[in-house]
C-alpha cells in the first residue's frame, strides 16, 4: 500500500458512515483479511459497498471499512480507491434564496 505525501487526516474524512461507495479497482487480500490467501480478490472494480467504519493508518490516511453485501466482506479501503456511488440528498430542503 503506497500512501502520498498528503497527511490526509489533518482535514476530515472524504465519506461518513453509511454512504454508498463504488470501488475503484481491484482490491485483493495483502494478507490482513483472515480467512482468505495473500492475493485473493475481496472486490472488484464498480463492487458497490457501505462505510460501516472509519480509522486512521499511519497518522497519516484514513481507511474506510467497506461492507459489501454480495460477499458479506468488510474490507479496509484508502479514499483513493474509492468514489461515492450517489450523492447524498440533503436532510433538511433548503429554499432557494
Amino acid at each position: 500500500m503506497k500512501l502520498s505525501e498528503e497527511i490526509e487526516i489533518d482535514s476530515p474524512p472524504c465519506f461518513d458512515m453509511g454512504d454508498r461507495v463504488r470501488v475503484r479497482k481491484l482490491i485483493r487480500n495483502d494478507g490482513t483479511f483472515p480467512g482468505k490467501d495473500i492475493g485473493f480478490h475481496l472486490a472488484k472494480k464498480g463492487d458497490i459497498g457501505y462505510i460501516v467504519g472509519i480509522g486512521t493508518y499511519l497518522q497519516r490516511a484514513y481507511i474506510y471499512s467497506v461492507h459489501f453485501l454480495e460477499t458479506n466482506y468488510v474490507v479496509g479501503c484508502l479514499k483513493k480507491e474509492l468514489d461515492l456511488a450517489e450523492e447524498r440528498p440533503p436532510l433538511i430542503e433548503q429554499p432557494d434564496w
